[in-house]
């Protein structure tokens, strides 16, 4: 590919495993030989705190917002790079919590963190794109510059409205760049075995007909994982939901033409 596969993971609803998936899609595409970058886009720190960077979250500036609101120092992205076992991170800053207000000022507001990513996107297969959960700049940013969506929700009937408002908003942003954003999937977490689990199984089918949609049943060796700063596959890449990661995996480099053969597994 003459450039990175670029995957924004989001959903504006809180509290649907978007930073677990994040993480461990990016450590199942580690898995199969991937060079990934993930960024934190989400002011929260989630998934800098799951990889193991608070220093960096609590870290004085430059950071990721100077990144993002001061055209003149986008090049400083490669510097706050860290390296992580299974993929290189852009970590979130507390600093970030400013950043909406910014962005709104901004001439290009939605256009930022495409713009930094040019200067260091060379290096990878994939970037992977931790969003804020709710619809504003920051997740504008990471729609625009990934362009391809995966989706992490639960198995849960609230999920129905909060899909509606993130189509109805990347439908919006559609129009107002005059742009195409794919949805490449949905992950469904921590489902369980209830009627409306079931039901809403069924319902992801329907109403996502033409993508994957993957089910991963509930595990506390997620949270442990995340406790220790890694993804399942450093965890316990014998966990059986590993293997519902490396399907996403192995199904976004054959949606995105990956496809040589140099796989870990």
């Amino acid at each position: 590919m003459d450039e990175p596969a670029k995957l924004a993971v989001t959903n504006q609803k809180g509290g649907v495993g978007k930073t677990m998936t994040a993480i461990n899609v990016a450590g199942a595409l580690n898995d199969r030989g991937r060079d990934v970058l993930l960024v934190d886009l989400d002011p929260q720190g989630a998934a800098t705190e799951g990889l193991g960077f608070l220093d960096a979250y609590d870290a004085e500036p430059p950071s990721l917002l100077e990144v993002l609101t001061e055209p003149d120092r986008r090049e400083e992205i490669a510097d706050l790079i860290v390296a992580h076992d299974e993929m290189d991170v852009v970590p979130s800053n507390i600093d970030m919590a400013a950043a909406e207000r910014e962005l709104t000022l901004s001439r290009r507001g939605g256009e930022q963190l495409a713009l930094a990513l040019e200067e260091i996107e060379a290096d990878y297969d994939y970037i992977l794109i931790d969003c804020p959960p709710y619809l504003g700049y920051l997740t504008d940013n990471g729609l625009y510059a990934a362009q391809n969506i995966l989706i992490p929700a639960l198995a849960e009937s609230t999920s129905k409205r909060a899909l509606e408002l993130l189509f109805d908003h990347v439908e919006m942003l559609e129009a107002e760049y005059e742009t195409t954003i794919a949805e490449r999937g949905v992950v469904a977490n921590r489902v369980e075995e209830t009627n409306e689990a079931e039901e809403m199984m069924a319902w992801f089918d329907e109403a996502f007909p033409d993508i994957p949609v993957w089910e991963v049943r509930k595990r506390v060796a997620f949270q442990r994982a995340f406790s220790a700063g890694e993804s399942i596959f450093a965890y316990d890449e014998d966990l059986d939901m590993a293997e519902v990661f490396l399907e996403v995996a192995a199904s976004l480099d054959d949606q995105f033409g990956v496809v040589d053969t140099e796989v870990a597994r």
